[in-house]
C-alpha cells in the first residue's frame, strides 16, 4: 500500500508541475464470473479536467466477457456517459468577441466490442487488447450571448456519431509473494487518423481475494489539443 501512495504522490507533483492540464478518474468496479468462461461487470467512473477545478464526465457500464481460449477472451459493453461539454467564444475577423456559449451537460451512448489476447513469460505477462467502440451523442439544445445583439439566442448542438479503434499493449509483473502487481501499457486511439495516444503506469494491491484497489498515472497525448496528466484510483469487488 505504502508503494501505490508514494507513486501516486510523487505523479501528482509531477503533473501539477507540468504545463500541461491536469485531472482525477475515480472508479468503483464490481465484477461477477458465471463460469470458468463467462464473467460479467458494472462499472461507475468519475472524472475531472482544468487541474482538478471542472467536472468533466461521469459514467455508467455494464459489461460481460467470455473466453475463447484460455489465451484469447472476447468482450462488449455499453457506457452512459453524461459529460460537460467545454465553453466556446467566436470571434469576428477584428478580433472583438462574436458570440459565447457557456459549458453544458450533455449524454452519450457508447457500445464496444473487444478481443484481448495474452501471454505470459515467467512473471511477467503480456497482453494486446483491440476494441472497436462507437459514440453516439444526441441532439441538443442551449443558448449562446451575442454581443452585438447583446442577447441570449437558442442553438441546437446537431447529433454525432463517431468509430474508434483502440489498440493496447499492456505488460504486469507478478511479484512472488507480494500483493502488489505493477503495469504499463499505452494505447492507440484511431479513427481516419491517430487521434490520441495514452501512457499509463500504475499499480493494483489485492486486500483479499473479493477487493483490489488500484492507482496509475496517465499521460495522454491528444495530438493537437491540451495533453492531459492524469492521477487514477479505483476500487474492485468480486462477487
Amino acid at each position: 500500500m505504502r508503494i501505490i501512495v508514494i507513486t501516486v504522490c510523487a505523479l501528482t507533483v509531477l503533473s501539477v508541475r507540468a504545463q500541461d492540464e491536469t485531472g482525477l478518474n475515480a472508479s468503483v468496479e464490481v465484477t461477477k464470473k458465471i463460469s470458468k468462461k463467462v464473467s460479467v461487470g458494472v462499472e461507475a467512473e468519475y472524472r475531472n479536467r482544468n487541474d482538478m477545478r471542472t467536472n468533466d464526465r461521469w459514467t455508467v457500464e455494464l459489461s460481460g466477457s467470455y473466453k475463447l481460449t484460455p489465451w484469447l477472451k472476447l468482450s462488449a459493453g455499453y457506457k452512459f456517459m453524461e459529460t460537460n461539454t467545454e465553453e466556446k467564444t467566436t470571434y469576428h475577423s477584428d478580433g472583438s468577441a462574436n458570440k459565447w456559449r457557456p459549458s453544458f451537460w450533455q449524454p452519450k451512448h457508447r457500445v464496444s466490442v473487444s478481443l484481448t489476447g495474452s501471454h505470459d513469460i515467467g512473471p511477467l505477462s503480456l497482453s494486446l487488447r483491440e476494441r472497436w467502440q462507437y459514440t453516439y451523442r444526441p441532439e441538443h439544445d442551449t443558448e449562446r450571448w451575442d454581443y452585438d445583439d447583446e442577447a441570449w439566442q437558442q442553438t441546437t448542438i446537431e447529433s454525432k456519431a463517431s468509430n474508434v479503434l483502440r489498440s493496447r499493449l499492456m505488460a504486469e509483473y507478478n511479484i512472488p509473494k507480494c500483493k502488489v502487481t505493477p503495469f504499463a501499457s499505452v494505447e492507440l486511439f484511431n479513427g481516419w487518423n491517430l487521434q490520441k495516444v495514452r501512457y499509463q503506469v500504475g499499480a493494483r494491491w489485492s486486500i483479499s481475494k473479493r477487493h483490489s484497489l488500484s492507482a496509475y498515472y496517465r499521460y495522454q497525448d491528444n495530438k493537437g489539443d491540451n495533453n492531459i496528466h492524469i492521477i487514477g484510483i479505483g476500487y474492485t469487488l468480486k462477487l
